[in-house]
């Protein structure tokens, strides 16, 4: 356990991330869990965690490198840190931010594994089959909807298993979701998508949770993973969404517009698509850069 001193500053904090962040019970127990860590790193070099130095911060990087931790968790780790010390200065509990000027592990810009178009439009043609059929039970349908929706607004699975029927908007061509720390957005749906949902709010309720299993109860995050393993056993409901974002990076979009549609409140966590961002601007900047044309001439 963390001395007095320490367990009373996180206290606060976890307060803080309940009731004004809005943050869900497993999100503040993972905070509680990085922060633990490095309250117990920072006792070992007698630093205490409202005194720790760009120093500690930058050693305890180090331990978890030293230790096996891979790159993502230790970034993690240290996006976590820089959310508590930024709380802290602007508190005026401190006067530096000790995490300033140090940078995230460098696997933190890889990106996320994604699938290739070909291999999703695979993956969607191969359950529509069942919805397709003119007898086509409720349940292809849903199953159905579940992967096109996954795909087409780049959700997280407990946004999905929390959406309710009074959510959607389908002569708009958009849905309402809610992300973590229950803030809310509207996610635009392409064709596909309102035509698998409307196809399945014929046979659905008027009202309650969208998604429903066979005993009339709100799907779990467990059976949305099955599902999408039963289609394409190398893909995964979170591999999906990056594929959303990875196939609009490659097709034009900037970054701030990925960022709203998947709900990242820091342009950061969509900086990993920087680089499929970059070769998109290469090809503009050779094709119309007066300059970029005279080269290749």
């Amino acid at each position: 356990m963390p001395d007095s001193r320490n367990s009373e500053l996180l206290k606060e904090y976890l307060a803080y991330l309940r009731v004004e962040k809005g943050l869900r019970p497993l999100s503040c127990e993972a905070y509680e869990r990085d922060l633990l860590q490095f309250a117990e790193y920072s006792e070992r070099e007698n630093a205490q965690l409202g005194s720790a130095t760009h120093s500690n911060v930058a050693g305890f990087l180090e331990h978890l490198g030293t230790h096996g931790v891979e790159s993502r968790s230790a970034a993690r780790k240290l996006s976590c840190l820089r959310g508590f010390y930024r709380w802290l200065l602007l508190d005026k509990r401190i006067e530096r931010d000790p995490t300033v000027n140090l940078e995230s592990p460098s696997t933190w810009k890889v990106l996320p594994k994604s699938l290739a178009q070909s291999e999703v439009t695979e993956m969607l043609e191969r359950s529509g089959l069942a919805a397709e059929h003119p007898e086509a039970d409720a349940i292809a349908l849903r199953d159905r909807a579940i992967l096109e929706l996954l795909y087409a607004g780049g959700l997280r699975v407990s946004e999905l298993t929390g959406l309710n029927v009074a959510d959607l908007s389908l002569d708009a061509g958009r849905v309402l979701v809610r992300g973590k720390g229950d803030k809310e957005r509207i996610v635009p749906l392409g064709r596909a998508a309102v035509d698998a949902l409307e196809r399945l709010q014929k046979k659905g309720r008027a009202t309650g949770r969208l998604f429903l299993s066979v005993r009339g109860v709100a799907l779990t995050r467990q059976w949305i993973w099955r599902l999408v393993k039963s289609t394409d056993a190398h893909a995964s409901p979170h591999m999906l969404r990056h594929s959303c974002a990875t196939h609009m990076v490659e097709g034009g979009a900037d970054l701030r517009t990925v960022q709203t549609l998947l709900g990242h409140a820091d342009i950061a966590t969509t900086q990993v698509y920087t680089h499929l961002a970059l070769g998109r601007l290469k090809a503009v900047h050779r094709q119309h850069h007066p300059r970029a044309k005279r080269a290749a001439e």
